[in-house]
């Protein structure tokens, strides 16, 4: 067995007999790895809190048959701390690292350009700055266009025909002319391809002066045509709750036509928020994400 280094963010985690766990990591220079976190379900494990989902770490594995052995573990962001206190921050999250673990389907394979998107939209939505809607979908168009699935928003994805366009089709990739345009394609808004076109590029200041409802449609084109590509729903993404450009909250799933929600939001588990508070945040690299431009 050889051992290795690698700075990564925790995906996913899975119970292994009695006392271990599976932890999927997507890291910066391996892509994404499963390795076992041998004894972290004791309650005397040194680094059980550490390697849970949101965390970013400094890892040391062993290479096994299988799955890699982890070592040693350090702390570089405890993003978790700042997202887990806040219910719309943290299905946001859920989404964003169950979007990324289906986009990266091959293990060890380098996808450093993913692993930064998802350490920039990570440390955005435990900022709090930025609205966690907007964070999402720049998050997954992104990763779309990383994983060569961006949605044509300035021609015709059919025939190339220089935009605007007026009509969107999920299956043919985005909008669509007059004569290409396929039976049951949707007509968004031209307010809502733009915001699309500005959290795709990054335009953040077009962006946040959008109204709520050019917001929910976009959200909603977003997840379809992301659900199209992976040929399957996320679990995560209907528990999303989305929040309005005027601060009043509205739980959406899939589709732009969710009403807004009632009452305040759903209590975080007390078991996750206990675990994120173990964790001590310490210095850690800072690349770009959907949160801005380096």
């Amino acid at each position: 067995m050889s051992l290795y280094r690698d700075v990564g963010v925790v995906l996913r985690v899975g119970k292994l007999g009695e006392a271990d766990r599976i932890i999927t990591l997507l890291t910066r220079r391996y892509g994404k790895v499963r390795a076992v976190a041998k004894g972290v379900r004791r309650t005397g494990s040194r680094f059980g809190a550490r390697l849970e989902p949101f965390a970013h770490v400094d890892t040391q594995l062993h290479t096994g048959r299988t799955l890699d052995v982890v070592t040693q573990v350090q702390t570089l962001d405890a993003f978790g701390v700042g997202i887990v206190a806040d219910y719309r921050r943290y299905t946001t999250a859920c989404a964003v690292l169950e979007t990324a673990d289906r986009i990266v389907a091959e293990e060890r394979e380098p996808v450093l350009r993913m692993y930064l998107l998802v350490v920039g939209v990570l440390r955005a939505l435990a900022d709090g700055r930025r609205d966690a809607s907007l964070l999402l979908d720049a998050f997954v168009l992104r990763a779309m266009a990383f994983a060569g699935w961006s949605p044509a928003l300035g021609e015709c994805a059919r025939c190339g025909l220089s935009g605007p366009h007026t009509a969107f089709s999920v299956p043919l990739g985005g909008t669509v002319c007059g004569q290409c345009r396929p039976a049951g394609a949707s007509r968004p808004s031209s307010a809502t391809i733009s915001l699309m076109r500005a959290l795709l590029d990054g335009d953040w200041d077009e962006a946040e002066i959008s109204e709520d409802p050019v917001r929910r449609e976009g959200s909603g084109l977003v997840a379809a045509h992301l659900q199209w590509h992976l040929e399957r729903q996320l679990r995560s993404l209907p528990l999303v709750e989305r929040s309005t450009a005027h601060g009043t909250e509205a739980t959406s799933g899939n589709s732009p036509e969710a009403g807004s929600g009632q009452g305040g939001p759903d209590p975080v588990p007390e078991l996750i928020r206990e675990r994120a508070g173990t964790l001590e945040p310490s210095r850690g690299e800072h690349p770009a994400g959907p949160s801005g431009r380096r």
